[in-house]
């Protein structure tokens, strides 16, 4: 096999027949990893895997519905991905937030059954008034208990969804973010992103506890 070095590329040439069948192996399990060269005291030169480069390079993910990757579209309030918050169904995150703007419990439930553009259509025809109520408390629109109430029906989306949790927690340890057109006035796009991540954390974490009961299960018993 011959290595072709340049300054910004490293080539690898394979002569015979075995060293073509090895190298498309090598090639179709790491297609976009990241490696890193490491010095060593000796002439060798080592390239060491960092994994993909999404992930290596800490990439930030914008997570909006028009997004062209499926995994920021499934993440994104649009996306229809139904979860059930206190007792009331919804097609999206999307539908919860907006029917917030509605007082009556019939629009409400309206709404809840709208897909995310549906329900985003909706809600910008009616607006907000300067709080809006939730299990009988007026909750001030643009504050963190305003917040609080997105964060609720994100968690019962990534909780309930296993789609949706499988795309949040593909995306790592990636910095996440939420940059649209027209920022939102009551929820910006950097609270919305803190929301995805730490909801990410918590499932993350979850996640890392169970597989280390189930590791505890599989071990030997004493003797």
């Amino acid at each position: 096999m011959r290595v072709l070095l340049k300054d910004s590329v490293l080539v690898l040439i394979p002569e015979t027949t075995a060293e073509k069948a090895e190298i498309a192996a090598w090639k179709s399990s790491r297609g976009d990893y990241v490696f890193c060269l490491r010095s060593s005291e000796s002439s060798n030169a080592e390239l060491h895997q960092l994994g993909p480069r999404l992930e290596a390079c800490r990439e930030p993910l914008n997570a909006v519905s028009n997004s062209f990757d499926p995994i920021a579209r499934t993440i994104s309030n649009f996306a229809a991905t139904p979860f059930e918050l206190d007792g009331q169904r919804y097609r999206s995150v999307e539908s919860f937030w907006q029917g917030l703007k509605f007082g009556d419990e019939h629009d409400r439930r309206r709404l809840a059954d709208l897909d995310g553009p549906q329900a985003h259509f909706e809600g910008d025809k009616r607006g907000y008034d300067a709080t809006v109520n939730y299990g009988g408390k007026d909750i001030v629109v643009g504050t963190a208990a305003h917040w609080r109430l997105m964060e609720r029906a994100c968690c019962a989306k990534f909780e309930q969804n296993a789609e949706a949790r499988a795309a949040l927690l593909s995306t790592g340890e990636r910095p996440l973010l939420h940059l649209v057109r027209r920022d939102s006035t009551t929820i910006p796009g950097v609270i919305m992103a803190q929301i995805w991540m730490r909801i990410r954390k918590r499932l993350s974490d979850a996640e890392l506890q169970l597989s280390r009961t189930d590791a505890c299960w599989e071990l030997p018993p004493e003797r």
